[in-house]
C-alpha cells in the first residue's frame, strides 16, 4: 500500500478506527480492502481491547466500491475473482471487511455521516450498533452496477431489516436518509455528532466487566433453535459467576464506586 487507508488509535481499551481516504469519500479500492482486513486482524489480537468505534474521515462514512480503481487493478469482473473461496472462516476477502466487525470479540459501534452506500452500508452493518447523523444518505446500491450485495450484507441485515423492505431496496438501489434507515432497521439511532456519541457509548461499555461483554456479544451472534441458545446462555453465565471481575462488579456497585476490572 502506498498510503494508509485505515487509522487506529487505542485509548483506555477503546479503539477509534477511521477509514482514511477522504478525498474519495472513503470509497473501497484494493488498498482499502487490504487496510480494513489488516485492521480487523490487528484488533482481534489486541490485548485489553474493550470496544471499537468505526467511522470515516471527511465528508462521508463510505461511498462504496471505487469501480474505476477496482477495474484498473484487474478486479472489476467476477471472472477475475475466485469469490467462492473462503479465505477468512465463513467469508471471502470482500465479505471480511464487513463480516469481520461482527466476529470481533468486542462490541463495534459505527458512526455514520454523509453517505453509506453499497459496500459502505454493508461495512457499517457489520457493527453491533450504528449511530448516524441526521440526513446521512444510505443505499443498497449494488443493483445500480448490475450486481447483488455480496459483502455479507444479507447475512448482517437478517433479523434487523424486514424481508420485503430489504427486497425493495436491493431491487431498486434507491437512496434513503438516516431517519428512514432508523425506522427500517439499518440505523440504531440518530445523533447530532455520531462520532462523539459512539465514543461515549464505547467508553461506557469499556467500564463494564470485559468478560461479560464478550460473552454477551457471543450470545448476540448466536443463531439456532431456542434450545441451543438457552444452553449457551447457561454455559456463559456459569463461566462468569464468582469470577474476579464478576465479583468486582457486585462489590463496586455495593460500594458505589467505579469498578476496576482486569482483562
Amino acid at each position: 500500500m502506498t498510503e494508509q487507508r485505515v487509522t487506529i488509535d487505542i485509548h483506555e481499551g477503546v479503539a477509534d478506527v477511521r477509514l482514511a481516504r477522504p478525498d474519495k469519500l472513503n470509497a473501497l479500492d484494493p488498498a482499502m480492502f487490504t487496510g480494513i482486513i489488516a485492521a480487523i486482524a490487528r484488533l482481534d489480537q489486541e490485548p485489553g481491547l474493550r470496544a471499537v468505534v468505526l467511522s470515516g474521515e471527511g465528508r462521508g462514512f463510505c461511498a462504496g466500491l471505487d469501480m474505476a480503481s477496482m477495474a484498473q487493478s484487474g478486479l472489476g469482473g467476477a471472472k477475475d475473482l475466485d469469490i467462492a473461496a473462503r479465505t477468512h472462516g465463513l467469508a471471502n476477502d470482500y465479505q471480511q471487511v464487513a463480516w469481520g466487525w461482527r466476529t470481533l470479540p468486542v462490541p463495534v459501534i459505527a458512526a455514520l455521516h454523509g453517505v453509506a452506500f453499497g459496500g459502505g452500508l454493508q461495512i457499517a452493518s457489520g457493527a453491533d450498533i450504528r449511530i448516524a447523523a441526521s440526513g446521512t444518505r444510505l443505499s443498497v446500491m449494488e443493483m445500480k452496477w448490475g450486481i447483488v450485495p455480496d459483502m455479507a450484507g444479507y447475512a448482517l441485515w437478517h433479523g434487523n431489516v424486514r424481508d420485503d423492505v430489504l427486497r425493495e431496496l436491493a431491487y431498486t438501489a434507491r437512496e434513503f436518509e438516516a431517519e428512514e434507515a432508523q425506522r427500517l432497521g439499518f440505523v440504531t439511532r440518530i445523533a447530532e455528532d455520531p462520532h462523539a456519541e459512539a465514543m461515549a457509548l464505547a467508553q461506557a461499555i469499556a467500564g463494564r466487566n470485559p468478560h461479560a461483554i464478550r460473552a454477551a456479544k457471543r450470545l448476540a451472534n448466536l443463531e439456532g433453535d431456542a434450545g441451543d441458545i438457552l444452553l449457551a446462555e447457561s454455559r456463559e453465565q456459569a463461566a462468569l459467576l464468582r469470577t474476579p471481575n464478576q465479583m468486582e462488579a457486585v462489590i463496586a456497585n455495593m460500594q458505589k464506586r467505579p469498578p476496576v476490572f482486569k482483562d
